[in-house]
């Protein structure tokens, strides 16, 4: 735990109701007396745990702000320290001058995320935890949000400890059996450990596989925009963005690079990305251009295919429908609001898409008339999360850095595997088992190092 005593804003600096300085350490109450004054005179020293009090704040004898103090002691406290936190007024120019005043009486400034890594310190939070209140802070929509909680909650943690506790069990026996054959018998033990290193790879591979999810629910799915010169796209990102994100034209070309933006449709994130016209140029800008959205193309999450109704499918169309992955397709027929087509047209271009992509449903669309949106967030919400995410007992791994030590610890269950299945020496598995547990533990912040711990914190926004 650390020795200084640490203050910072604990929220966001900008005119508001309410402003936050948090103070914590072993002297946060000492410090907070030295700027707090209370009308009756009592000082925070002489009050009991998790009690708020009326007063001002004082630097020196100048009056700064009239405030409540909240006191929590350790270790019943977030950072499990003692704790007091200012409510002052929300101005910027107040909050800091309140900060200021209690750097000067004996706290130092926090760094990023060090009230959250006192927490883990002090035991409060595993690692994971600890991780998850930052994407709680960045959660854009109501599945990040609900992921994060339950992340927070501990079932991310719960579920590591108990697949750890089974690794442990196995490896107590080994030992238990080389150490005293006479009591623990290993002969057919190699049946048991196959199985137990089947169903552990499973286990492990159940919550790899929710690492999909778990991104595009907290990063947003990645929604690359794509189609042939002066199709409508970014009238389309413009639409969906509620702003002039996009220059429109009827020039093609006149998008050359992507554009990004990130929107929350019915609760979905998107990372829109609209692409330039995918078409042959001699250009070298253009070609820039044409090459990046193909690279985009190649590992988004929804790709948004625009066909223009009114100029209709072309030999450009097809040959950019071929190389697209059917199951992450949405096609678009746009401009449908030209008096020109017809439900007569409409389906002859349904059948030439169909004609390249198989049993395939385009949606009717007009950017200009707004119309399509209903279709299109249903086929949305249908292609990522209908029957696919639910909050009941699923655990979404939802953390690049849990991930990957997942994938490390499946691939020691593996060797385990291999070696049951080959006949090794039974003390070989135990090599593999710890180096799966040790790869777990790491997710918990067990055994971690201290240049990691202090990485991860580092991400974290100043005040938390």
């Amino acid at each position: 735990m650390g020795e200084q005593t640490i203050a910072a804003i604990s929220t966001a600096l900008g005119s508001s109701g309410i402003g936050i300085v948090r103070i914590s350490g072993e002297r946060a109450v000492e410090v907070a007396d030295r700027v707090f004054r209370s009308p009756s005179g009592k000082r925070l020293a002489d009050c009991p745990s998790h009690t708020i009090h009326y007063g001002y704040i004082y630097d020196g004898d100048q009056m700064i702000d009239e405030v409540l103090a909240m006191l929590m002691r350790g270790p019943h406290s977030f950072t499990t320290e003692d704790t007091v936190e200012f409510d002052c007024h929300g101005g910027v120019y107040v909050v800091k001058r309140v900060l200021d005043a209690v750097l000067r009486n004996g706290a130092v400034p926090a760094e990023p995320g060090e009230f959250t890594k006192r927490a883990f310190l002090g035991g409060r939070i595993d690692l994971s935890q600890a991780e998850a209140v930052m994407e709680l802070i960045q959660s854009q929509n109501e599945y990040a949000l609900e992921a994060s909680v339950r992340q927070l909650k501990g079932n991310v943690s719960e579920k590591i400890r108990d697949l750890r506790a089974d690794i442990l069990h196995q490896l107590a026996f080994i030992e238990a059996a080389l150490d005293d054959p006479e009591h623990y018998e290993l002969d057919g033990y190699e049946g048991e450990i196959l199985r137990f290193s089947v169903w552990m790879e499973e286990e492990l591979s159940a919550l790899i596989r929710s690492f999909e999810n778990g991104r595009q629910m907290t990063e947003g799915i990645k929604t690359v925009i794509v189609g042939k010169p002066n199709a409508g796209k970014s009238s389309i990102l413009n639409l969906l963005a509620g702003e002039e994100r996009a220059i429109v034209t009827d020039v093609a070309g006149t998008t050359r690079d992507v554009l990004e933006e990130n929107i929350v449709l019915d609760g979905m994130n998107l990372r829109l990305l609209d692409t330039a016209g995918i078409h042959d140029t001699e250009d070298p800008v253009e070609s820039i251009g044409v090459s990046r959205a193909w690279s985009h193309v190649k590992d988004a999450d929804l790709i948004l295919y625009v066909a223009d109704s009114f100029s209709g499918i072309d030999e450009n169309d097809r040959h950019i429908l071929r190389e697209l992955d059917k199951e992450k397709t949405l096609v678009l027929i746009n401009k449908t609001d030209i008096e020109q087509i017809g439900e007569k047209e409409i389906n002859r271009i349904y059948g030439e898409i169909q004609n390249v992509l198989g049993e395939f449903t385009p949606i009717p669309f007009s950017a200009k008339e707004k119309t399509g949106m209903e279709e299109l967030k249903k086929s949305i919400s249908d292609m990522f999360f209908a029957g696919r995410i639910s909050f009941n007992d699923q655990i979404y791994i939802t953390n690049a850095r849990h991930k990957r030590l997942l994938d490390e610890a499946r691939e020691s269950i593996r060797l385990v595997k291999a070696g049951a299945e080959s006949g090794v020496s039974e003390d070989l598995y135990s090599i593999d088992l710890m180096d799966a547990y040790e790869k777990l533990g790491l997710i918990l912040g067990e055994e971690v190092e201290d240049d990691l711990v202090d990485e991860i914190f580092r991400s974290f926004c100043m005040g938390k």
